[in-house]
């Protein structure tokens, strides 16, 4: 004899009760406001002082310009010789830069791919260059270049730079290559790829957001140098090669007792364009190869 049962009905699904909320996300939001303040204004300021008149920026310094004065501009440019130090700068910049990325991104990947007697020795070479001070070795860096008869000269300055940029990139990018997946270059490798074109043709596009990240690095810190240039552009005829970094510097001494501020704030707002377009075109690509490494 069936024996009917009454169905048993589930009981309801409670709704998902939200997290506390506590303080640490407004206080996270309120310091990365007060941060993005801090470092925003100072360069608002600057840019509207480029534009005033001299009265106005001892008068009125946190108002805006009364008309817009790109003489100023002109008077940094032509006069301040801006335009010739942002030259110089724009070449040693672009070909150590080029020299940076093209052997580092070689050497690092040999260090992630392959194995080989001596390679962790190599690779902590490199992470150990990043801890040498750059003002210990400014003595026999001087000598060393003199020696070379690079003193003084633009190809001198890009070596310099593309060494000292060697040991960051090598020690970022070797970590980069080790996530990239391995299936990609034995399949290439199969199908008659050698390891020159694997390199070139398959891994290397393949490291492109890594490139991008540390190359926007490299930019930074080869564009904003001072020590080095101060150092190594010496000998007769060498204001004439100077970078930008020395340009703004000997504007900042002599302006300071003739009073042209408003040339000198020229003069800084340019220096600050590039690094400004680069960060505006490449903040995306910088993110997402800061955070590939990670992901993957």
């Amino acid at each position: 004899m069936a024996v009917l049962t009454k169905p048993v009905v589930a009981d309801p699904v409670a709704p998902a009760e939200k997290p506390a909320r506590d303080g640490f996300p407004l206080f996270s939001h309120a310091f990365l406001v007060l941060w993005a303040l801090l470092t925003t204004l100072p360069l608002a300021w600057a840019v509207l002082s480029s534009f005033k008149s001299d009265a106005e920026i001892l008068t009125d310094p946190w108002g805006l310009p009364g008309e817009i004065r790109w003489e100023n501009w002109g008077r940094a440019w032509n006069e301040a010789h801006i335009g010739r130090y942002f030259l110089n700068s724009a070449v040693v910049v672009a070909g150590a830069l080029f020299l940076t990325m093209l052997f580092g991104a070689m050497a690092a990947y040999v260090l992630a791919r392959y194995r080989f007697r001596g390679q962790r020795v190599v690779y902590y070479a490199f992470v150990g260059g990043m801890m040498f001070p750059v003002f210990l070795a400014l003595v026999p860096l001087f000598f060393v270049v003199k020696n070379l008869g690079l003193l003084g000269t633009l190809p001198g300055l890009m070596l310099v730079y593309a060494a000292y940029s060697l040991p960051f990139t090598v020690f970022f990018l070797t970590a980069f290559f080790r996530t990239l997946p391995t299936s990609v270059a034995e399949a290439a490798m199969v199908d008659g790829c050698g390891h020159y074109g694997l390199f070139f043709r398959v891994m290397l596009p393949m490291a492109r957001p890594g490139l991008v990240s540390v190359g926007i690095f490299n930019f930074l810190f080869q564009w904003n140098q001072y020590v080095l240039p101060i150092v190594l552009m010496q000998g007769e005829g060498a204001d004439r090669r100077w970078v930008l970094a020395q340009g703004l510097t000997a504007l900042a001494v002599n302006e300071g007792y003739r009073g042209d501020f408003s040339g000198l704030f020229a003069g800084m707002t340019i220096a600050m364009v590039p690094v400004l377009i680069g960060y505006v075109a490449f903040h995306r690509q910088v993110q997402s190869g800061l955070s590939a490494g990670q992901l993957r």
